[in-house]
């Protein structure tokens, strides 16, 4: 859901365990107004790091995220009419203990962010929302709340929050929890102990295009810390490794995964994002429902694509994409050298006309003309389990 670093800040904000990332020497950046690890070159740096939770698994702290509850005030039904009205899955498929991706909405169409709603009870959310959008979601989510009958509230400095990804996550937070984590499905949670701790909210969910977990705790600074130290001890004979926001921004883009600012904004719409199948149209109104139709019937004017470099040159974020005949034709919007796979990859908006896979595109880089050609995405997907017999 989010990679993006920001301006710097004079006062930045810290999860509790920004001294844990700073004893173990992670390089530190500001990122939308939070210090940030990017990457610890002490256990080997961005490319170890996204080649672990590739290989065995890795430990993210996402504190910076945001978490809105969304519950019922007088009477039951007024929260998930609100969920309903205020993003674009529909909420109401969701059993207790699932969890959806979806998206809010401006009534254009475009981005407010994208988030992961959790349904905690019949009439109970819980919205996990990005860092850098966290103020304005939160004020987006108050306001169009209002005449509907539910309580709002903001938990974003309640929880810790530890993404444990990689296809051994699952024997390293076995190590930690009695919660049968093989009953817990993709996109599902629980609530059980983990490392002493009651009722702490285990979800299937990640932003790496790994198997993995994300969990809740409290954050204060004693507890936070013991937790991470007891999935890293918990995690060695796994090869676990602490990760940065560095590893997890490749992760995310080999698997396709859309980030705030880039593959979609306020001036994306959800078709051109390609992100139809998390949107439910026929639910009922929503805010943006109307824009929707509207540009469904007039159709994209772009859209995005998967670019593969052919020539030397890594496609940056903002490069312009051209056409053979060097006209400005669309724009990179992610990219970066892909260590799984050993290339240099990007995301694009382009024309439909130029989406098929094979076509040339010339990425613009330091004034050269570099070429690249469309390629299915996403660039990475894990390897199914081998089915027991």
């Amino acid at each position: 859901m989010e990679f993006a670093t920001t301006p710097p800040n004079p006062v930045l904000r810290k999860t509790p365990l920004n001294a844990v990332h700073r004893r173990l020497g992670a390089k530190m950046v500001n990122f939308g107004g939070w210090d940030m690890p990017v990457e610890y070159p002490s256990c080997g740096g961005l490319m170890a790091e996204h080649r672990a939770v590739r290989s065995a698994c890795g430990l993210f702290d996402v504190s910076h995220m945001g978490d809105i509850r969304v519950r019922t005030s007088k009477s039951v039904g007024g929260a998930l009419a609100t969920v309903q009205h205020i993003t674009m899955n529909d909420a109401s498929r969701l059993a207790i203990g699932q969890a959806q991706y979806s998206a809010m909405l401006y009534p254009q169409g475009t981005f407010v962010d994208d988030v992961i709603v959790h349904r905690l009870g019949k009439d109970d959310f819980l919205l996990v929302i990005n860092a850098g959008t966290r103020e304005k979601d939160i004020s987006w989510v108050r306001e169009n709340a209002q005449g509907f009958d539910c309580q709002v509230e903001e938990l974003s400095d309640a929880f810790t929050q530890l993404a444990i990804q990689g296809p051994r996550a699952v024997d390293v937070l076995r190590k930690l929890t009695d919660a049968n984590l093989d009953g817990i499905k993709n996109y599902w949670f629980t609530h059980d102990m983990v490392c002493a701790l009651k009722n702490t909210l285990i979800a299937r969910t990640g932003y790496t295009g790994e198997d993995g977990f994300e969990i809740y705790v409290p954050s204060d600074v004693v507890t936070s810390e013991r937790v991470w130290n007891d999935v890293l001890e918990a995690g060695k004979e796994f090869g676990i490794v602490p990760c940065g926001l560095g590893a997890r921004n490749t992760l995310r883009l080999e698997a396709k995964m859309a980030l705030y600012g880039h593959e979609i904004s306020e001036k994306i719409n959800v078709w051109e994002a390609g992100l139809e199948r998390y949107c439910r149209m026929e639910k009922g109104d929503f805010i943006g429902r109307a824009a929707l139709e509207k540009a469904r019937a007039a159709g994209p004017q772009r859209t995005l694509v998967g670019l593969e470099m052919v020539e030397r040159g890594i496609a940056r974020d903002a490069y312009r994409c051209l056409n053979e005949a060097g006209e400005a034709i669309g724009v990179v919007t992610s990219g970066s050298p892909s260590p799984t796979l050993g290339k240099n990859i990007a995301l694009a908006y382009v024309p439909p006309a130029m989406s098929a896979i094979g076509t040339t595109i010339l990425v613009e880089i330091r004034s050269q003309k570099c070429r690249a050609q469309v390629v299915a995405t996403p660039f990475y997907k894990r390897p199914r389990k081998a089915q027991s017999v």
